[in-house]
């Protein structure tokens, strides 16, 4: 531990911020407090839990799956999502041992070898935080996308948007959610709160109406060997691949526990809250999800192409609507785009905090102007949000091009997300194993194991979400452009350390003072001298 860091028993409360406890744990780690704690444990696993928004999700990510038939989508959510359990359990032992709001670039330099730390850590905090605004443009066009087809099931006479009318409700959506989230931030933990009893609803209406509502049809629900056994194949890989392929949904829809971590310094009794909130929304949306995606599977028409090709531009739109009908369909898809919406807000939340964090340790372009924590506004790093905001309403004009483009917000949200959690968990295992202790969650002796295996699915996920899901050899609008994306970002965001960002970003600065004192204006008292790495204090 440097030993320009105090000591935490020396650092004063926060008053009204933080409870002693983790006022103490945050400074071990460099940083005073300027966040309020006000996230409760249930309300950690809610942020995580809403931003999956599963039965919106699974209706976002329904056509990476359907294209392998039933068995793509039940089966295919099973087994993927034990495999990012495990990302999730692997991801709870360094949060509860670390809880910070830039925990995975924070965690990376903290366990990279010294000639890595700082390199690294600047990759996976860009690669986090483009991550996240991937996501943030990826709801809002789902969102987007199911407001339309509401309109289009109303009207009934097969309209549908063009990428312009699209591209104009995604900015009025990206500007309400950028004012709410600035706004509501007394008020966020209570609408968190609620979201998960709305979900929890929205699975549980789903599952009894869908079945409902085709057996007071008369028409006969499809059999057991449908859902389970049944294969298509509606891609040009082979089969197996097309099943493999079809793990993309869950990759996408459990892709966002991660929130719980940048919520770290909101949360009361973060040692705990935050890895409970990873675990609990992981396996909520590993059972909840195989569950109604088996009823999806024993409700819709047996045709799997029609359901894929529908008028509504939306395969779960047609899944209502074959069940319930036109009014029916109506009704779920609004409920779905409330959900959605909340989907959106709890995100760019979560987003705002890690680009918050990471202007705090000034890898941000304008990291001083954006790292501001507004006490006028409860708290809220809104300068932050507004930031997002402008990025994401650029990004989001890809969406005027071709689906291949747009396709390209969802390909950034999972490959710069699943590099960003593999490369804490891998510097752990190779060169930080003596560093890490362990929190108040821990697996145990299965941790390192559970770690291996965490960091192999991550890679495979990687080059997973770099295929045509079409077919090989692909047309230029079929062609899926993740490896470019991604690309350039990650040898952008390389190019920019190595040329400019290496003579002053030294990895995470420290923002608790000598003093021990709180500063009212949200500055930097005493910076981290270069080249000085900060960690939890050592025993």
């Amino acid at each position: 531990m440097p030993s320009n860091i105090p000591d935490p028993e020396l650092v004063p409360d926060a008053p009204g911020l933080a409870d002693p406890a983790d006022l103490k744990l945050l400074a071990r780690m460099g940083y005073k407090q300027e966040l309020k704690r006000q996230y409760s444990t249930p309300q950690m696993f809610a942020i995580a839990f809403s931003i999956m928004g599963l039965v919106p999700s699974i209706a976002s990510t329904v056509s990476f799956s359907l294209p392998a038939g039933p068995v793509g989508m039940v089966w295919g959510w099973f087994t993927a999502s034990v495999f990012i359990g495990l990302v999730g359990l692997a991801m709870s032992d360094l949060a509860s041992a670390m809880p910070t709001a830039g925990g995975l670039y924070w965690w990376t330099h903290y366990f990279a070898g010294d000639r890595y730390k700082s390199p690294l850590s600047f990759l996976i905090g860009y690669s986090n935080t483009l991550g996240m605004i991937g996501g943030m443009c990826s709801v809002e066009y789902t969102l987007a996308l199911m407001i339309l087809s509401c309109v289009s099931i109303a009207r009934d006479d097969g309209w549908s948007a063009s990428r312009g009318v699209i591209y104009a409700v995604y900015v009025g959506l990206m500007l309400l959610h950028g004012m709410c989230g600035a706004l509501l931030g007394r008020a966020m933990p209570t609408i968190q709160t609620c979201c998960i009893y709305i979900n929890i609803a929205l699975v549980i209406a789903t599952v009894i109406a869908l079945p409902v509502g085709k057996i007071t049809r008369g028409e006969a629900l499809n059999s057991g060997t449908f859902v389970f056994r049944h294969m298509e194949n509606e891609t040009g890989w082979p089969t197996g691949w097309a099943f493999i392929l079809a793990w993309l949904a869950p990759i996408w829809s459990i892709g966002s526990f991660d929130s719980c971590v940048h919520m770290s310094e909101e949360a009361l009794h973060a040692a705990k809250a935050v890895p409970l909130g990873i675990i609990w929304s992981a396996g909520s949306a590993f059972v909840l999800g195989f569950l109604v995606l088996s009823v999806m599977a024993a409700t819709m028409n047996p045709d799997v192409s029609h359901t894929i090709n529908t008028k509504f531009g939306q395969p779960m739109a047609q899944i209502y609507y074959d069940a319930l009908g036109k009014d029916g369909a109506l009704g779920f898809m609004i409920v779905l785009c409330v959900i959605e919406f909340l989907i959106g807000l709890s995100l760019i939340v979560a987003a705002s905090r890690q680009a918050w964090a990471f202007s705090r340790d000034g890898a941000l372009p304008f990291s001083t102007f954006f790292r501001h924590v507004s006490k006028r506004i409860q708290y809220q790093p809104v300068r932050a949000i507004c930031g997002l905001v402008l990025v994401c309403l650029v990004l989001g004009l890809l969406c005027l091009i071709n689906d291949a483009a747009t396709n390209a917000l969802f390909s950034l949200f999972v490959a710069s997300n699943y590099l960003s959690w593999g490369m804490p968990i891998f510097c752990r295992l190779v060169w930080g194993q003596d560093r890490f202790h362990p929190g108040e969650f821990y697996t145990g002796r299965f941790s390192k194991p559970i770690a291996c295996i965490a960091v192999g699915w991550l890679v495979f996920g990687v080059v997973l979400s770099m295929f045509p899901t079409t077919g090989p050899n692909p047309s230029p609008s079929d062609m899926n452009y993740t490896v470019v994306i991604n690309g350039f970002v990650w040898i952008g965001c390389m190019l920019y350390y190595f040329l400019f960002a290496r003579h002053w970003y030294m990895g995470p600065r420290m923002t608790v003072a000598e003093t021990s004192s709180i500063d009212s204006d949200n500055t930097i008292s005493v910076p981290m001298q270069p080249g000085t790495s900060v960690g939890p204090k050592e025993e």
